[in-house]
């Protein structure tokens, strides 16, 4: 198959496609992270304050705290953030979302998760598109 200029030139956009938008999208993960710890904090009950300060955003690459729910201490994946409630102090999060047989739930997490899922998903779309864009027509 013969190969044209206009073809070498479209392989060579689309193969710096992926680093322009890992490297555009992550501020914005970033900030829908912190965003979303931030209304979980205001939804979370207040009692000690213990788990509102558990409430943690982890960038990707790193390590999420000991002991987060859900899912224990893992390593974030490139082009994520995760979101976790819980250390190694406080080890109830699950308990205070769900409930008990003895303790009504008092949910926070989710319903932060789901209050703010549209605008997370919106956001990292319009993103996603302009560092396409942006990659694009370099």
């Amino acid at each position: 198959m013969a190969r044209s200029k206009d073809l070498e030139r479209l392989n060579r956009r689309l193969e710096r496609i992926p680093e322009a938008v890992k490297e555009a999208v992550a501020p914005s993960l970033e900030k829908s992270g912190n965003e979303l710890v931030g209304t979980m904090r205001r939804l979370a009950p207040e009692e000690t304050g213990d788990l509102k300060r558990s409430l943690h955003m982890t960038p990707a690459g790193q390590s999420t705290p000991p002991y987060s729910q859900p899912g224990s201490s893992h390593v974030v994946p490139e082009g994520a953030v995760a979101v976790t409630a819980g250390n190694e102090h406080v080890r109830y999060p699950h308990l205070q979302e769900y409930g008990t047989e003895h303790a009504p739930a008092q949910p926070y997490f989710w319903p932060g998760f789901r209050l703010l899922r549209k605008r997370i998903t919106n956001r990292t779309k319009r993103d996603l598109r302009k560092a396409v864009l942006a990659g694009w027509q370099s």
